[in-house]
């Protein structure tokens, strides 16, 4: 059985009447990469400072490397964390942003250069000591930051929303660092983040947080195929979300008829019986669509619909079809081969997906 650097027993916090956790239980395995993913207010922020010992859990025990973090101090804590904006020193250069902690530990000199030197290089910043903050790019200083964390050699690195402060494109590189660095050093990562494509492409396990409980803890494939509750679906991934009651159920199959009259099928998540009231999913890019019905797959319903917008982004472009007699919104994915590229706004289009690949639910009373 893999060793688990982080367990969580049954822990609990509330401000008040509010319980921004609800008794979370779980492990982080030694040296994973684990993601906390869900919306502001969720309690994922609340988590990870009880872990860091910033706040104390009101019930249950935090375990770190196996020793109860109860009423620990935080600087006792084999743990460092690494906050959206840094908090590097400006006044300090690279060499003592780094070795901060270590010279704060009384060692020698020349063991933090040794250090400080070794660490910097495997971050790809040898040679960088002498450097302010002041002259490093946004990826050099996100680096300095995890570079000055990890010279401690923690059980545990906290990351806080670390890419939230960086443009678009900066963002997307550091997430392919962050990838390799984890795996370069072998620490144990706990992230948390509310943006659910650094989850997907940096974890290895990602729990998705809502209202202060995990709906859901798995792989990225597994949240991404398998959601097992309505927020996962909707949650993870862009998808088209359609309510409706189920008019028939056989084995996982349901035919539902919407709202508006529209019969559709989804493969059922859980208990779904006819008569329910449940919610289907369909992603984006298990649709196809074609300028006739004919250019389908025959063994799956299709549709017509008229084409509102397009919404071209490179290999994410997709279109916005609006179902010819119903007027349900559906946003389709287009596959990048060009077939598409003179499709315009008003044509009448056709479009189908594989039941199997929706999911639906039944929708539980409030």
């Amino acid at each position: 059985m893999q060793q688990a650097d982080l367990d969580a027993l049954s822990v609990a916090k509330r401000f008040g009447a509010f319980a921004a956790v609800a008794d979370l239980s779980f492990s982080v395995a030694r040296g994973s990469f684990f993601s906390i993913l869900g919306p502001s207010g969720c309690g994922k922020t609340t988590l990870l400072r009880m872990i860091a010992g910033f706040q104390q859990p009101d019930a249950g025990e935090i375990r770190i490397g196996g020793a109860s973090m109860n009423g620990v101090a935080p600087n006792r804590r084999p743990v460092n964390m690494v906050f959206q904006h840094l908090a590097l020193f400006p006044m300090m250069n690279v060499f003592d942003n780094v070795g901060y902690g270590l010279a704060r530990r009384g060692l020698a000199r020349a063991e933090i250069t040794r250090r400080v030197g070794e660490v910097l290089e495997r971050v790809s910043l040898a040679g960088s000591q002498a450097k302010r903050v002041d002259q490093l790019s946004g990826g050099q200083k996100q680096r300095v930051a995890i570079a000055r964390s990890l010279v401690l050699e923690p059980t545990l690195l906290l990351l806080d929303e670390p890419l939230g402060a960086l443009d678009l494109k900066l963002r997307e590189h550091m997430k392919i660092e962050l990838k390799q660095l984890q795996a370069a050093f072998g620490t144990t990562f706990v992230y948390i983040t509310h943006d659910q494509s650094e989850a997907l492409v940096l974890s290895d396990r990602v729990a998705v947080m809502n209202a202060g409980r995990f709906e859901q803890l798995g792989t990225p494939q597994s949240l991404y195929y398998e959601p097992q509750t309505p927020f996962v679906a909707g949650f993870v991934g862009a998808n088209n979300r359609i309510k409706g009651r189920a008019s028939d159920v056989a084995g996982n199959a349901v035919e539902i008829v919407t709202d508006q009259g529209l019969v559709l099928f989804a493969r059922a998540i859980g208990t779904v019986r006819a008569g329910d009231a449940v919610e289907a999913f369909v992603r984006p890019e298990i649709a196809q669509i074609a300028r006739t019905a004919s250019k389908l797959p025959a063994e799956q319903p299709n549709y017509s619909a008229r084409v509102e917008s397009l919404l071209f982004d490179g290999a994410n472009s997709a279109v916005l079809l609006r179902e010819a007699t119903t007027q349900l919104e559906f946003r389709i994915a287009l596959a990048q081969t060009g077939q598409f590229k003179d499709l315009r706004a008003g044509e009448t289009v056709a479009f189908s997906f594989d039941p199997q690949r929706a999911v639906c639910f039944t929708v539980r009373p409030a």
